[in-house]
């Protein structure tokens, strides 16, 4: 189980929670698959991104279909999809 997103990955979306301490990054594989993975920020890890969900080793077809499983994996991002509109970011390597 990989601690972080591969660096050969790039990350085409990063969403975060109204606190700012939970955030879901998606990213796309150099194969063309698709991937997620969740990280926390605690005050006691100086702000760092910590990883709390070993799901990156998932692999999804297409870009919505990561989306719908990050939805039905992480409990606050159907919330938060529902309220947003789902900006899209400029992608950056991981």
């Amino acid at each position: 189980m990989s601690q972080r997103i591969d660096k050969s990955s790039t990350v085409f979306k990063s969403v975060e929670n109204a606190a700012a301490d939970r955030c879901v990054d998606f990213f796309r594989r150099p194969d063309g698959s698709y991937g997620f993975k969740e990280f926390r920020r605690d005050v006691e890890d100086r702000g760092a991104w910590t990883p709390i969900a070993y799901d990156s080793d998932a692999v999804y077809a297409t870009e919505p279909s990561a989306l719908a499983a990050a939805r039905e994996e992480v409990s606050w991002l159907a919330e938060h999809a529902a309220r947003s509109t789902g900006t899209r970011r400029a992608p950056r390597q991981a």
